[in-house]
């Protein structure tokens, strides 16, 4: 299945709201729902996706998610599926959001072995 924009907005609202308030302290823009698919550069394109981000730019703090980038991974899997990976990228920038504030780096640092180990395996094949 594949979900409109609109129907993974309302999940987006739907699980944002399962985290605590605390969490969105600082996160001046809130979250929000790119329609665009975004590409990794680091990869061939169709390759590897981005599926949200932690931004802090001149317009403040705010985690983005791209409906296109879970379209194009997701798009034989069922609702369920869909509403984990949704929950899971959440989780995912919030972390970055809370290190960032507090001044930590472990999840960039984890990120960016993830992003090296998958650039070794993908340049074997």
């Amino acid at each position: 299945m594949v979900p409109t924009y609109e129907q993974m907005g309302d999940w987006l609202e739907e699980i944002a709201g399962q985290f605590p308030g605390a969490f969105f302290e600082d996160l001046d823009g809130g979250i929000q729902l790119e329609e665009e698919a975004l590409p990794d550069p680091d990869f061939p394109p169709g390759e590897m996706y981005i599926m949200g981000e932690y931004v802090h730019d001149m317009l403040g703090r705010y985690i983005l998610l791209y409906y296109g980038s879970f379209r194009e991974l997701l798009a034989g899997e069922d609702e369920e599926t869909w509403k984990d990976e949704i929950f899971a990228t959440v989780a995912h920038e919030f972390t970055h959001h809370m290190e960032e504030t507090a001044g930590l780096h472990a999840l960039d640092d984890k990120d960016l072995e993830f992003l090296k180990q998958a650039l070794e395996e993908y340049g074997e094949e």
